[in-house]
């Protein structure tokens, strides 16, 4: 058989992070940035730190792997099924765009973090397009994509800060 090897310290350690992504959006929800900015939809996307790690210290594929989880186990424990195809359109609109953008040697990890954030608002827009069944919500679109650039910014800042952090820390033991 080829592929992904999987071994018990990388399942452990998807475990975690998924359960890491799962405690930051609960504790954004609790604290709601439509508070400070006056825009539906809008959020930090402190998962998303999560994300942009496992894209980098694991892979692509286990990135995914992390997202999907996520995406079901957040809308199963919010008992919001409708959310759900806003999660995973937008969250693979993000991860398709970050792989390919992680890719290119010009771009640090702020610019594939900004590139998902877009991708994820973009994402978004088309599962609010298959929801609501017209295109009329592509209006707010460029609102959502003004504060991505913030958004984006600050999980790469974040997710930075974190593989500063790591380098000092030996996780082979």
């Amino acid at each position: 058989m080829t592929g992904m090897k999987i071994t018990t310290k990388k399942l452990a350690l998807c475990a975690v992070l998924t359960a890491l992504a799962l405690g930051l959006s609960t504790l954004e929800n609790l604290f709601p940035i439509s508070l400070v900015v006056p825009l539906p939809g809008v959020k930090l996307g402190l998962a998303n730190i999560v994300t942009v790690f496992a894209l980098y210290e694991l892979g692509a594929p286990s990135a995914l792997v992390i997202l999907v989880a996520r995406c079901l186990l957040g809308s199963l424990f919010a008992g919001n099924a409708s959310a759900l195809i806003f999660s995973l359109l937008g969250g693979f609109t993000a991860m398709l765009v970050m792989i390919a953008l992680k890719q290119l040697p010009v771009l640090s990890i702020y610019g594939v973090s900004i590139g998902g954030a877009a991708a994820h608002n973009i994402g978004q827009m088309g599962a609010a397009i298959i929801t609501l069944g017209n295109t009329m919500v592509l209006g707010y679109l460029p609102f959502l994509l003004a504060v991505s650039l913030f958004t984006g910014a600050l999980t790469g800042f974040v997710s930075g800060l974190l593989f500063r952090a790591m380098k000092n820390i030996n996780l082979s033991h």
